[in-house]
C-alpha cells in the first residue's frame, strides 16, 4: 500500500477551514516524473527544483561532451538523471512544501489518495474535536469499541452475571 505524507500551510493552527489546502504527497517512485521530468516539475510548481534539474542536466551534458564522451554515454547519463528524478520526486515536493512554510501533519497509508484522505480526516477530526471514543472513527486493527476508558462509564462492557453459564445448561448440576 502506498504511504502518503500530509502537509498543511503553516498558519496559526490547522483549522477545519484550511482543509481544502492540505497536500497529500505519495511516497515512492513517480513514473511520470521520470518520463516527463520538466513538465512534471512545472505541473507541481517545483520552480527551484526545475531550475536545478535544468542546470544539472546542462552541466552533465556539457561536461561529458567536453571530456569526449560518445552520444550513447550522454544518453545513459540523461537516463540515470531521469531515473533519479523519478525516485526523488516525492522528496522534492516535500522539500518545496517545507520551504513554503508548510508543516507535515501526519503519515497515512491508503490504497489510493482518496482512501488516504478518508483515513487521515477520520483521525484528524477526532483529534480536533477532542473525541477519544468516537465509535465511527475507530480504525481497523484498533481496540474494540467497548474498551474500558477510565472515567467513561459508557465505554465499559457490561459485566457477565456470575451465576449464569453460557452453553447448554444454565446452572451447574442442573438436570435440564
Amino acid at each position: 500500500m502506498p504511504v502518503y505524507t500530509v502537509h498543511a500551510p503553516a498558519v496559526t493552527d490547522a483549522s477545519i477551514v484550511a482543509t481544502d489546502r492540505f497536500a497529500f504527497v505519495r511516497d515512492g517512485f513517480h513514473f511520470w516524473a521520470m518520463v516527463f521530468g520538466p513538465l512534471w516539475l512545472l505541473s507541481h510548481r517545483l520552480w527551484v527544483a526545475l531550475i536545478g534539474w535544468i542546470a544539472a542536466l546542462a552541466m552533465v551534458d556539457f561536461g561529458m561532451k567536453a571530456l569526449g564522451a560518445g552520444g550513447m554515454a550522454v544518453l545513459l547519463a540523461n537516463f540515470l538523471i531521469a531515473l533519479l528524478l523519478g525516485f526523488e520526486a516525492a522528496s522534492l515536493r516535500r522539500w518545496t512544501l517545507s520551504r513554503g512554510n508548510w508543516r507535515q501533519l501526519d503519515i497515512v497509508v491508503g490504497d489510493d489518495e482518496e482512501s488516504a484522505e478518508r483515513r487521515f480526516f477520520d483521525r484528524w477530526t477526532v483529534r480536533q474535536h477532542g473525541l477519544d471514543n468516537d465509535q465511527s472513527a475507530t480504525e481497523r486493527g484498533g481496540p474494540p469499541p467497548t474498551r474500558d476508558i477510565p472515567g467513561r462509564a459508557f465505554s465499559k462492557p457490561p459485566p457477565l452475571a456470575h451465576s449464569e453459564i453460557i452453553g447448554s445448561f444454565p446452572r451447574p448440576g442442573a438436570s435440564g
